[in-house]
Parts: C-alpha cells; sequence; structure tokens
C-alpha cells in the first residue's frame, strides 16, 4: 500500500522533515515516490507547505495519510 507520511531530515536535534509518498513497507527515510511538501516544526508558527495537486492526486489513487500527516495538513 502506499502512504503519505513524514521522512526526517536535518541534523542532530535540529529535525526538518518532509512529506513524502512511500509503499508502507519501507523504512521511514528510505527510498520515496515523491515529495510534497515539507514541515519545519522549530520555526515560530511552525512551517507547512504541501502541493495540494499532488496531496490530492495521491489520496485519489487510494493512498493512506498517516496520523502526523493528517494532524498536519488538518484533513
Amino acid at each position: 500500500m502506499t502512504v503519505i507520511r513524514l521522512a526526517r531530515m536535518g541534523r542532530k536535534k535540529r529535525p526538518f522533515y518532509r512529506i513524502v509518498v512511500t509503499d508502507s513497507r519501507k523504512r521511514r527515510d528510505s527510498g520515496w515516490i515523491e515529495s510534497i511538501g515539507y514541515y519545519n516544526p522549530l520555526t515560530e508558527p511552525a512551517t507547512v507547505k504541501v502541493d495540494e495537486d499532488r496531496l490530492n492526486y495521491w489520496l485519489g489513487v487510494g493512498a493512506k495519510m498517516s496520523e502526523r500527516v493528517k494532524k498536519i495538513t488538518k484533513r
């Protein structure tokens, strides 16, 4: 199954996340199909940028969103 979830980037104690589409059997940070946005929790307020067209496309073809991505994108 295809899933939309966060992939951690950044250095130690300075997290930065990409919102990616990947196979659910892959590891958190391993090869993803497409990067559709990013999330930076360290800025005030937290920065979230998502390509809405691509998000809607992947949801339309059956991808599931992780709980954290649902909360971040408020869907």
